[in-house]
């Protein structure tokens, strides 16, 4: 996937005479980052991936941790999407759709006003509560697919679980806004399975640093507590660049 900032190799995979194709993500091909340790973005990727189970909304397609041609690795499942239905999507001025919401208002190529705009689904806003709990600065609007089946899905979640608050996301629609009624058990059964004993805690230790799963205790706990979808700080960037 030459469009890829790491190596990005769409792959094909079988077993016991069935086929599929995934995306293969090998540790050797990871660029360094300054504010992510070296050679951890693989491992991230799959850690959300347990997140998404645990919390029932089976919003990350299956990811695993091997050993292919170039070394170790992530590798997820490949997503046959839906083109026409967008999620998120840049409009003019003045143009929000009903059942849209704004984002931020921003000028194009051209310099023609435009907004930056997302569907108010709440499936979507499921992935933003995600996106809170696995801090993903990297929420791009090509990162949310939906497959042909109407499945909603997110991919990319390497720069994720970090110690440092970078939530960088194009879905702050809901923002300040109060959870959906039902995401407060999921929040707090994440909570339990994110204790000292938990059984996530226990699988995200063999992908994240102890100190990166406590930090994502903790921000599950603070969503519990403040009941609301979190609002930039507005002290960094607050969407990923670029956004599409």
């Amino acid at each position: 996937m030459t469009a890829a900032s790491n190596a990005t190799l769409y792959a094909a995979i079988t077993f016991d005479g069935s086929e599929a194709h995934c995306i293969y993500k090998p540790v050797a091909g990871e660029r360094p980052l300054r504010d992510f340790p070296h050679d951890t973005l693989g491992r991230r990727e799959v850690a959300a991936y347990l997140v998404s189970v645990a919390s029932g909304w089976d919003l990350v397609p299956p990811t695993v941790w091997r050993e292919g041609p170039f070394g170790p690795g992530s590798v997820q499942l490949w997503i046959d999407t839906d083109d026409a239905q967008e999620m998120v999507d840049v409009v003019p001025l003045g143009g929000v759709a009903a059942g849209w919401l704004s984002v931020l208002n921003a000028q194009d190529g051209e310099g023609s006003d435009v907004v930056l705009v997302h569907r108010d689904d709440e499936r979507l806003a499921r992935m933003a509560v995600f996106d809170a709990v696995i801090d993903n600065a990297d929420r791009k609007g090509g990162h949310v697919l939906v497959d042909r089946d109407g499945h909603l899905w997110g991919v990319d979640h390497g720069l994720s679980f970090n110690i440092e608050d970078k939530l960088r996301s194009v879905l702050w629609g809901w923002q300040g806004r109060r959870l959906p009624p039902d995401t407060h058990k999921v929040l707090v059964a994440l909570a339990a399975q994110l204790r000292p004993s938990g059984q996530l805690a226990e699988d995200l230790s063999d992908l994240l640093a102890p100190a990166e799963v406590r930090r994502t205790r903790q921000r599950v706990d603070a969503l519990v507590r403040a009941g609301r979808f979190p609002e930039p700080d507005l002290y960094g960037p607050i969407i990923p660049w670029p956004p599409f």
